[in-house]
């Protein structure tokens, strides 16, 4: 776990390695400039809203579901319907799960634009993703910082810089006790896109 730097001022912890995997360069930057192209151009992107403080909102970044016929996911009150697999997609799942020993069945796509994208913290705790479910992520383009916090004591929590190809895998009951977000930045960045790879059971 030398990769992972921890928070200014937190608790010193290291998680064993049953609940986060980081491999660094599992694509190669020539491969992942390409593919963050090709993902841009041809990903069925939407805008969601979310309702909050009473308001109907967009969402902080571009997102679309991809997967296995029937594979409906849902999350913050919605249902999601899967487009079929383009031969990008297939070709990054397959690398993925020789790396995972999983087959997923599954993608979820983020967009983040630019610094002002973001997703707030939260678990990947849906019934359907079943108990202590694997989930492996994928980034292209911008590097973005990764957080992970202990859900009942948020002084256990700790940051990963998810560079452009990498790939991260969550696991064990990471799910259940631990929360992630990847925050906004105060800095002038280019676009990154994040694939999470999961099992709809």
């Amino acid at each position: 776990m030398e990769q992972l730097s921890f928070f200014d001022n937190a608790q010193s912890l290291r998680l064993p390695a049953d609940l986060i995997d980081y491999c660094p360069g599992l694509f190669s930057r020539y491969e992942s400039d390409g593919l963050l192209q090709k993902l841009k151009d041809t990903v069925n992107w939407q805008q969601e809203t979310i309702q909050m403080y009473g308001k109907l909102l967009n969402t902080p970044r571009l997102t679309a579901w991809y997967g296995d016929n029937s594979k409906t996911y849902a999350f913050s009150g919605k249902k999601y319907e899967p487009y079929p697999w383009t031969p990008e997609l297939l070709y990054i799942k397959q690398k993925v799960e020789e790396r995972a020993g999983i087959t997923f069945n599954s993608v979820l796509l983020n967009n983040y634009r630019n610094g002002n994208d973001s997703v707030a913290w939260h678990a990947d705790d849906e019934p359907e993703l079943g108990t202590n479910p694997v989930i492996a992520s994928v980034s292209f383009g911008q590097s973005r910082r990764f957080d992970i916090r202990h859900k009942q004591n948020h002084k256990l929590k700790y940051a990963v810089e998810l560079e452009s190809g990498s790939l991260l895998i969550m696991k064990g009951d990471l799910q259940h006790n631990w929360e992630h977000q990847v925050p906004k930045s105060t800095k002038a960045i280019n676009e990154r896109i994040n694939l999470t790879f999961r099992v709809i059971n």
